[in-house]
C-alpha cells in the first residue's frame, strides 16, 4: 500500500481543482462537474475566476439549481439533465436523510420518501409556470399538497411545505434558480427532462474522489449528505488504496500517479464556500483547532488565504459604496503583492474599485 503525505494530498487537490492555472474554459473546469456552491456575494463567479474563468453566473451557458445538501450550485447548462440524475437520492434511506425532519410525517402517513419527492416535484411544476419568488411558490404548494407535506412555521405563523423537500425536488421538477435573486426566484427550464442515468463525469461519488481524494466513503457521504452505506454501494471499482497519516483511503486509479507531484505554488483568496474549503476532512487542511474555528465558525464564515495549498489566514470583504477593502487576518508571512493582485481581481469581478488591502 502506498503512503502519501499531507503535502501530497493538498498539492493533488489544488491541481485537481485547477487553482494553480491562469486561464481555462467552462468546458474544462473540473469543479463544474460536481457543482460550485453559489453562496454569498463572492460565490460561484469568484470560484470560477480564481480558476481562470471569468464568466458571470448569469451566462446562458450556466445554470443555477438547488442540488447537493439543498444548496444552490452552478453547472454547465448542457449538463442539467445529467445533473438531475446524478444528484437524485440513491435510495429510500438516502431520500429520507436528505429531507431531514420532513421524513417523519411522511413515513407516519405511509408515504415512501421517493414517492413524496415525485409528488412535490409535480406540484412544483404546476405552481411555477413563470418566474416565481420562492415565498409565492411555497404558498401555492401549501394549497396543492396534503397535510403530511406541511409544517407549521412559528416565525411566519403560517403553514409551509418542508424546506428541504422542495429544494431536493426542484431540479427533478424542471426548475432552476435565477442568479442574483434574494429571495430566490425559480424559473421553468424549457423542455427539461432528467436523464435516466448520470454520465460518468457527473457521478457525484467519483466527483468527490476526483476533487477531494484520497478519501473514504464516510467523507464522501458527509459531503453528499447521504448514508455511508449508499456511498459504499456506489464506490467505484477503479480505485487504488493508499495511506494518509496512517488512515486507509482511496483515490481513482487514473489519479494515483498525480499524488507525488508535490506542492502546487499558488496564492489565492478563496471565498467562504469555495469548493477547496468544502472538504470533509477539515483537520487535514487546518490542524490547529483555533485556526479551524476561525475559518469555519458556525455563522459568518470568512474567506481563506491560500498559499501553496495551505491556509495562511482568513480574509473578509468590507464594501462601502463602490469601494472594496479586503481585511486580512494572517497566520504566517505571505507574498503581499500576490494578495493585492488577487484583491484587485476580486474588485473587478464585483464591479467595484479596490480601496485597499488591510492586515488586522
Amino acid at each position: 500500500m502506498t503512503t502519501v503525505t499531507r503535502a501530497d494530498v493538498l498539492g493533488f487537490r489544488v491541481r485537481a481543482q485547477q487553482l494553480e492555472r491562469a486561464s481555462g474554459t467552462l468546458a474544462d473546469t473540473a469543479v463544474l462537474d460536481l457543482g460550485v456552491q453559489d453562496t454569498g456575494p463572492d460565490g460561484a463567479a469568484w470560484a470560477l475566476a480564481v480558476r481562470g474563468v471569468e464568466v458571470p453566473v448569469g451566462s446562458p451557458d450556466l445554470a443555477l439549481a438547488w442540488t447537493l445538501r439543498g444548496a444552490p450550485h452552478l453547472y454547465r447548462r448542457a449538463d442539467l439533465p445529467g445533473v438531475a440524475a446524478a444528484t437524485a437520492p440513491f435510495s429510500e434511506a438516502d431520500a429520507g436523510k436528505r429531507i431531514y425532519d420532513a421524513a417523519k410525517p411522511l413515513r407516519a402517513a405511509g408515504i415512501p420518501i421517493v414517492t413524496a419527492l415525485d409528488t412535490v416535484a409535480e406540484a412544483m411544476r404546476t405552481a411555477v409556470d413563470r418566474p416565481t419568488v420562492k415565498g409565492d411558490m411555497s404558498g401555492r404548494l401549501a394549497e396543492l399538497l396534503p397535510e403530511p407535506y406541511q409544517r407549521y412555521c412559528r416565525p411566519c405563523a403560517a403553514v409551509h411545505p418542508h424546506e428541504q423537500s422542495f429544494r431536493i425536488a426542484a431540479l427533478r421538477a424542471g426548475l432552476e434558480l435565477q442568479p442574483g435573486t434574494s429571495p430566490p426566484v425559480l424559473l421553468p427550464i424549457p423542455d427539461f427532462r432528467p436523464a435516466e442515468r448520470a454520465p460518468a463525469h457527473l457521478d457525484v461519488v467519483r466527483g468527490y474522489l476526483r476533487l477531494f481524494g484520497p478519501a473514504t466513503p464516510k467523507l464522501a457521504a458527509a459531503y453528499l449528505d447521504a448514508p455511508v452505506r449508499d456511498v459504499t454501494d456506489h464506490w467505484p471499482e477503479d480505485v487504488v488504496e493508499v495511506t494518509v497519516d496512517g488512515e486507509k483511503r482511496w483515490v481513482l486509479a487514473d489519479d494515483a500517479d498525480r499524488l507525488a507531484a508535490g506542492p502546487a505554488p499558488t496564492t489565492r483568496l478563496l471565498a467562504p464556500f469555495d469548493p477547496y474549503l468544502q472538504l470533509r476532512d477539515r483537520s487535514l487542511l487546518v490542524a490547529d483547532p483555533a485556526q479551524a474555528k476561525a475559518l469555519w465558525p458556525v455563522l459568518g464564515r470568512p474567506g481563506a488565504v491560500l498559499v501553496d495549498g495551505e491556509v495562511a489566514g482568513t480574509w473578509r470583504p468590507r464594501k462601502s459604496g463602490k469601494k472594496l477593502t479586503v481585511e486580512l487576518q494572517l497566520w504566517r508571512g505571505v507574498d503581499r503583492e500576490a494578495l493585492e493582485d488577487q484583491a484587485e481581481r476580486l474588485a473587478a469581478v464585483r464591479g467595484v474599485e479596490l480601496a485597499g488591502v488591510r492586515a488586522g
